[in-house]
């Protein structure tokens, strides 16, 4: 894939899910995008909507607190 990392991306890379793995996590939570479109969202070669971006905010806040963090990912109505 080219284009930039994105925030999403490095934030997969923090907590050390693999690709398939948040995918799985998405998917679980009711995302519907395909494996191949979650990593262009990771690497904002595509824009995810609004929906989908949350989803994986989710799955990657989720794995934070499994970790003992705090829930880094703002969601799409954090203002």
């Amino acid at each position: 894939m080219t284009g930039s990392v994105g925030m999403l991306e490095l934030a997969r890379r923090e907590v050390g899910l693999s690709h398939s793995e948040l995918w799985f996590r998405y998917f679980a939570l009711g995302g519907m995008s395909s494996a191949l479109e979650l990593e262009a969202y990771l690497y904002e070669a595509l824009t995810p909507t609004w929906h989908d971006r949350d989803m994986v905010a989710l799955a990657l806040n989720e794995r934070f607190s499994e970790l003992g963090g705090d829930h880094p990912i703002r969601y799409s109505d954090d203002d």
